[in-house]
């Protein structure tokens, strides 16, 4: 008869068998599937050349300069209005003329006016010959000194009075204050204007001033009379010399700009006053500097970046020679010019570095060179027409 003792080993190795029976069928399963997949991934097909365009680093001569953005305004202008009311009788201009300081531009109607003027004439001659004839019977003692002196008032009084007419007279008369271009006359002879009423603008063309700010940490490389380059939606192909001609003694609390104006000669009336115009100042003397098309940084939070290429070595396994490689470097970059960006340290004149196809690379990838399309690389670029 079996005892209860000798049942329980033969039941404990059973289980012991079964857990390592499946634990062995386990481990088949997995190392299966683990070579399975390193299999795959020894059968899938490497990546081939990443497709860039590059370019070596050189260096240029580089002017430093301070982009901004200004408006153009005419040396002297004014838009003329009338001083008193009336009825134009005479509009001697056209729109668009050249007009010369002091030119007559518009008569309103004065002929009251100038009748009165001549009768105050007429009693300012009626009171000069009366003084001299006072001055006379002063002299022979057959009148006094207090009826001289009154006949001497009276006659300055009636100039007065004559100089005072002839100012509103005068202010009858439109006249241009410089030489300029009038703009567009709308008025006619007959037409009734009010005291204050615009009549016409008159724009000094030549030169023209630009109105422009810059941030007050550039303040130090301004001086007067430095060179100022213009550029125009209206002329993209064109370059506008001036230069700089004054700097505001006061910095803006609002925006820490300080307001700075510069001159621009404009012979040939091309520029007009109002307009937009964006405008570098040559700032410093010019000086060598190591320069990259500004495609080919890339910038990173942690620092900006470039793919420097790395010439092949060796051949693969079929004999072919090895594509080149890319290593990434950090670099310290310094102003813009342009799409030119300046290189301050990282890498030196003539290393190639990628221009395009970035975001497909990392460290020891290998690339085909294609330089056939090469990203924007001019010191002033212009915009181009679709």
């Amino acid at each position: 008869m079996t005892s209860r003792a000798d049942k329980k080993p033969s039941t404990t190795k059973r289980m012991i068998w079964v857990i390592l029976g499946t634990l062995a069928l386990i481990a088949v399963i997995v190392g299966a599937k683990v070579l399975l997949v390193v299999r795959m991934i020894h059968s899938m097909p490497k990546p081939g050349p990443v497709t860039v365009s590059t370019v070596k680093a050189s260096e240029q001569d580089w002017q430093p300069s301070i982009n901004a953005v200004g408006s153009l305004r005419a040396a002297n202008g004014a838009d003329l209005a009338t001083e008193v009311a009336g009825l134009v009788t005479d509009v001697h201009l056209k729109s668009g003329q050249d007009v010369k300081k002091g030119q007559l531009l518009v008569q309103l109607r004065d002929g009251d006016e100038v009748a009165q003027l001549q009768q105050l004439q007429a009693n300012a001659q009626l009171a000069k010959l009366t003084l001299e004839r006072a001055r006379k019977q002063l002299a022979a003692q057959a009148i006094s000194q207090a009826d001289f002196d009154t006949a001497q008032a009276d006659y300055k009084a009636r100039l007065a009075a004559v100089a005072q007419q002839q100012v509103v007279i005068a202010k009858k008369q439109l006249h241009a204050p410089f030489d300029g271009r009038a703009g567009i006359i709308t008025i006619s002879p007959g037409d009734y204007l009010a005291a204050g009423t615009q009549v016409v603008t008159v724009q000094q063309l030549d030169p023209l001033f630009v109105d422009f700010n810059v941030p007050q940490g550039e303040l130090a490389r301004l001086k007067v009379g430095q060179a100022v380059r213009l550029h125009l939606d209206a002329w993209p192909d064109r370059t506008f010399s001036g230069r700089l001609s004054a700097i505001n003694p006061k910095v803006d609390t609002s925006t820490r700009n300080v307001q700075v104006e510069a001159t621009v000669p404009n012979h040939d009336n091309t520029l007009t006053p109002g307009m937009f115009a964006k405008l570098t100042v040559d700032v410093g003397q010019q000086r060598r500097q190591l320069t990259l098309p500004q495609a080919a940084i890339v910038y990173n939070p942690y620092g900006d970046t470039v793919y420097v290429v790395r010439p092949a070595k060796g051949k693969d396994e079929q004999g072919k020679p090895n594509a080149p490689t890319v290593k990434q470097a950090f670099v310290t970059t310094g102003d813009t010019r342009g799409d030119q960006v300046a290189i301050l340290k990282g890498i030196s004149a003539g290393t190639e570095v990628v221009t395009s196809g970035q975001m497909k690379l990392k460290n020891d990838a290998t690339i085909t060179v294609d330089n056939s399309v090469q990203p924007a690389d001019s010191a002033q670029p212009t915009p181009q027409e679709q």
